[in-house]
């Protein structure tokens, strides 16, 4: 169980990290939703690994990712949550 809460507190911290999201700023988004986080409580949470999915799934709203990844590969989870991305692609007619 303990991989499992390590994985889902390196999946969050990764994702706050890479959008430059501090707990503080974190907290004031979740807040916004009508979500009452504290920077300590989010502090607490990813510290211990221990949260909801609904917790997770909040944060990854908030950090606008849209897509999360589970995959196995070599007996080994991976996991990655990304922003949606929209291409244009050119008109075969243009």
């Amino acid at each position: 169980m303990d991989d499992w809460k390590l994985k889902a507190k390196r999946l969050l911290k990764s994702e706050l990290i890479r959008k430059g999201i501090s707990h503080e700023m974190l907290a004031l988004q979740l807040n916004q939703l009508g979500i009452e986080e504290t920077k300590s409580s989010i502090d607490s949470k990813i510290s211990r690994g221990a949260f909801s999915a609904a917790f997770l799934l909040q944060c990854l709203y908030v950090l606008d990712c849209n897509y999360l990844f589970l995959g196995r590969e070599k007996n080994t989870l991976s996991i990655a949550a990304e922003a949606v991305v929209s291409y244009q692609t050119k008109s075969k007619n243009a």
